[in-house]
């Protein structure tokens, strides 16, 4: 089992705060929270102070991706097995913590140079998360939801979140070079879905370019009635969605593909697959979808 419990916050740096103010609340549903940094922009989704955190950048990037541990001792724990294993590991000042709103807190680079925060302690926010909408995220022990990250040395990737940080893979799906924007090739090429908790995956690798750093993080909501509001709120803020409605074959998630103003995109859905891992067997997903989920032309997901 992994000493992480979940995918706690993303942070991302963008050129222009106000687009995504706009969007985090118009399109997504979610609520402006405040915090330390006057300049930065808090996108809350339950009673944690922010779950997306914005801020100004010279270009628009995911900065680093939060994971949540339970306590110091898992904490302690995992920091352990990360300097075991060679990890450089840089440990976080007061100012970063105070920043953060969390007790501890450890960074350091995966294979493929994604930047990861690992914390525990994070303090709360009294004040109801509800907005105009009446959106209502899943969270909780699942955590804000997952993200897929690019990774181009698969043998690598999976030494360092299977053995290294304890995720447990939960599924496999080979990828075609040429439908991800890649040049032939007679390599194979694999997207892993990995778990930490109980949601099916917190975290994809797969070999494809994102010149943001991230290909997509994907939200749940509690009805399939959130995500047609959101569909209906992208129409009318011409938010830019690149795929139709549809449903994953390996998590089960009913959902549509929006981009971000910073270039990524969030897969806004609904009814994810939740697993245990006593019973749950790994297997090769060899269909993207059930239905539905037709990309945009260039789209790769």
């Amino acid at each position: 089992m992994s000493l992480i419990r979940s995918l706690g916050y993303l942070r991302v740096e963008a050129t222009d705060i106000d687009a995504w103010r706009a969007f985090g609340v118009k399109v997504l549903g979610m609520v402006e929270g405040r915090g330390p940094d006057r300049s930065a922009l808090y996108l809350r989704m339950d009673d944690l102070p922010a779950r997306i955190v914005v801020v100004p950048g010279e270009r628009d990037r995911l900065a680093a991706s939060g994971w949540e541990l339970a306590d110091p001792t898992a904490f302690g724990r995992l920091v352990s097995a990360l300097e075991e294993a060679g990890v450089a590991v840089k440990t976080a000042g007061g100012d970063e913590l105070a920043d953060r709103r969390v007790a501890q807190m450890v960074s350091v680079d995966d294979p493929s140079g994604n930047r990861l925060e690992f914390y525990c302690g994070a303090a709360l926010d009294s004040r109801p998360a509800l907005g105009a909408y009446g959106t209502r995220f899943v969270t909780g022990d699942q955590g804000m939801g997952h993200v897929v990250l690019p990774a181009f040395d698969d043998a690598a990737s999976l030494r360092f979140w299977v053995d290294v940080l304890g995720f447990r893979l939960r599924d496999s799906m080979l990828l075609i070079p040429e439908t991800i924007g890649l040049p032939p090739g007679d390599r194979p090429l694999w997207m892993r879905f990995l778990g930490c908790g109980p949601r099916h995956h917190s975290v994809a690798l797969a070999p494809i370019p994102a010149p943001s750093g991230l290909i997509h993080l994907m939200t749940e909501t509690a009805t399939i009635d959130d995500v047609g509001l959101a569909m209906d709120r992208c129409a009318k803020n011409k938010a830019p969605m690149i795929s139709t409605l549809g449903r994953h074959a390996n998590d089960h998630m009913i959902s549509f593909y929006v981009r971000t103003p910073s270039g990524f995109d969030i897969e806004y859905g609904t009814g994810g697959l939740t697993v245990d891992d006593a019973t749950w067997v790994a297997r090769q997903t060899t269909a993207h979808s059930v239905w539905g989920h037709r990309f945009a032309a260039g789209a790769g997901h």
